[in-house]
């Protein structure tokens, strides 16, 4: 049996480190065989004494904590990979929640051959309470906010570009090197981008499942989406064969409306083609508004799912515009 080690980057994550570890304890995947490392980022909200207290309740679960002074997410993983002995590594996140299933289905997914990371899908909760964290979650898992990022909806395993949490073998280190401390998010796509250029397989199982909570606030949301879509244009630099038509479509809408906005005061051709983009936009939000509405049986999501998938679009698209005209300057990033 392979042992495994599961990675966990953190920082500030207090109120949601205990429900990751009895997560974790409650693996079907045998106790004895599995070890956590929490790279945390020197944390500030009684982080690291939640992990201190929840490990001295639970002896029989071997659980590291190493310190990410860069505070980073791919230097988190760097350091916990280092710091790990198990065969496998199971790359987690603090604030999401793996089904008892998760480790073992992710073994045995790696030991049948089906690719060389293998990953599951987001049952995406709210983040918070409220309308609002609720629509910002059905806009989460809604494929006109997400496009074909197939493990937020996929219902049948394939091959696919990344997963966001993937479990594979130590050795794939040693084959195409660590995470890129220089990208401070999206670090798993290029990750699994190398991995694909380099011949290898990323696979996407169904069954694979774990609970990831959505950002609780639009503030909050606007944050996260402009960061994508900031640090998605510096992959880009290097790899520009990587971007899907969905990726296109948030920036081209971005660009379409500054520029009809700069011409409309001199063009009337201009105003009639942005009040045209705008309200084709608003109608096929609304529309979704109200689908969602009906099939989760919560009105206020004809409101609240435009708003979250708006926000989603105008900040990834204008993060990307700007990452495009803008050199990177690091900065510390809370979790993604």
């Amino acid at each position: 049996m392979p042992t495994v080690s599961v990675i966990v980057p953190c920082y500030n994550e207090q109120s949601t480190i205990g429900l990751l570890l009895d997560a974790l304890y409650a693996q079907t995947f045998p106790r004895e065989a599995m070890e956590v490392v929490i790279a945390d980022g020197l944390s500030t909200d009684g982080t690291r004494e939640a992990i201190a207290a929840w490990r001295a309740q639970h002896p029989d679960l071997v659980v590291k904590v190493v310190d990410n002074p860069k505070r980073i997410i791919p230097a988190a993983l760097n350091l916990a990979i280092a710091a790990a002995e198990g065969d496998i590594i199971v790359r987690l996140d603090a604030h999401s929640v793996p089904a008892p299933d998760y480790i073992a289905r992710s073994v045995a997914a790696l030991e049948a051959g089906r690719g060389d990371n293998v990953g599951g899908v987001w049952q995406i909760h709210p983040g918070g309470k409220g309308w609002i964290a609720r629509s910002i979650a059905a806009a989460a898992a809604h494929r006109l906010g997400v496009g074909d990022a197939r493990y937020r909806y996929a219902s049948t395993a394939a091959a696919v570009d990344t997963v966001p949490f993937g479990a594979f073998r130590r050795s794939l280190i040693a084959r195409i090197g660590g995470f890129d401390e220089s990208l401070l998010t999206n670090e798993d796509y290029e990750f699994n981008t190398r991995i694909r250029e380099s011949g290898g397989t990323v696979w996407l199982d169904p069954v694979i499942r774990s609970v990831y909570f959505a950002r609780p606030t639009l503030r909050a949301l606007v944050r996260q989406y402009w960061r994508y879509g900031y640090w998605k244009a510096q992959m880009l630099r290097r790899y520009p064969h990587t971007m899907r038509w969905r990726q296109a479509l948030p920036p081209l809408f971005v660009l379409g409306l500054v520029v009809l906005g700069l011409l409309s005061p001199f063009w009337l051709l201009a105003r009639w083609l942005l009040a045209l983009q705008v309200s084709l936009y608003a109608l096929v939000l609304l529309a979704a508004g109200f689908h969602a509405a009906f099939k989760q049986r919560f009105v206020p999501l004809v409101v609240g799912l435009p708003l979250a998938v708006a926000a989603m679009h105008l900040s990834w698209g204008s993060g990307l515009l700007w990452g495009l005209l803008r050199p990177p300057k690091p900065r510390r990033l809370d979790h993604e």
